[in-house]
């Protein structure tokens, strides 16, 4: 499987789906211009991966801020990792926060509690 390595900007998110070294992350800030055509490699990605997952799949999102088109991709992400745990695999979502951010704190419970994959909130110092 092709690994995705995306750098972020300013505007978009680092991405690394590496299915070989078992790293998966969305991390930095989510606004890009065409949301759709930023995330859908990621979701093909995940697609094929489903095929066959590794026997954990580990997927950190290290969000800071995501606007709102994001937030409905960063759900279809979601609702792709829930497949793969819906069909018997291991999956964990680690969603991190800056310990000060209330918002990227409830946002990682809003989804938590929108799909049925173990979830685990993780908070840092920034």
């Amino acid at each position: 499987m092709e690994t995705i390595k995306i750098q972020g900007t300013e505007d978009t998110p680092k991405v690394i789906l590496d299915k070989d070294n078992d790293l998966m992350e969305i991390s930095g800030r989510s606004l890009p211009e065409d949301v759709t055509s930023f995330y859908e490699p990621v979701l093909t990605w995940l697609d094929e991966y489903s095929q066959s997952p590794n026997k954990k799949t580990i997927f950190n999102f290290k969000l800071v801020y995501f606007n709102t088109a994001s937030s409905k991709l960063l759900l279809d992400i979601l609702m792709k990792l829930e497949e793969i745990h819906e069909a018997g695999n291991d999956v964990l979502i680690r969603w991190h926060f800056p310990e000060d951010d209330e918002d990227m704190e409830e946002a990682g419970e809003e989804y938590a509690d929108i799909v049925d994959v173990p979830f685990e909130q993780v908070s840092y110092s920034g």
